[in-house]
């Protein structure tokens, strides 16, 4: 983990590049350092997924509003400062990512960090971790 879910309404896709997106939050997520200058994300766990949604309400719906929701769930083990920085570094990136929506568009942005309280069942399984164990 991170695994990181951009849930966001459909018309918005054509005013930006999500999937560009995705990857800017991904290559933040793995610049991030800890208090002792390691990584604590790791790079074969980090995850970062967009979805459209087709149906949606924003507002009063007098307008094509916009709305971008950032989710990013951790494991538990960081410390709050890497938290708090990481979450500023997301909005960030997001922000800049989507300036110039920003300014001709009335969308809105939120972004929640969910830290896993204790799984209940956790497995890992695949062929990706492999490429970052040698």
């Amino acid at each position: 983990m991170p695994h990181v879910v951009i849930l966001y309404t459909a018309n918005i896709d054509h005013k930006t590049d999500i999937t560009r997106l995705c990857r800017a939050l991904a290559d933040e997520l793995l610049s991030v350092r800890d208090e002792s200058g390691n990584q604590p994300y790791p790079t074969p766990g980090t995850r970062v997924l967009a979805i459209p949604a087709p149906h949606f309400a924003v507002a009063d719906g007098k307008g094509d509003y916009g709305f971008v929701y950032i989710n990013v769930r951790l494991a538990r083990g960081r410390s709050d400062a890497v938290k708090k920085t990481t979450g500023d570094r997301l909005l960030a990136k997001a922000k800049e990512h989507l300036e110039d929506v920003l300014l001709n568009e009335p969308i809105g942005i939120t972004l929640q960090m969910d830290e896993s309280p204790g799984q209940v069942f956790d497995a890992k399984d695949g062929s990706l971790r492999k490429l970052f164990s040698r």
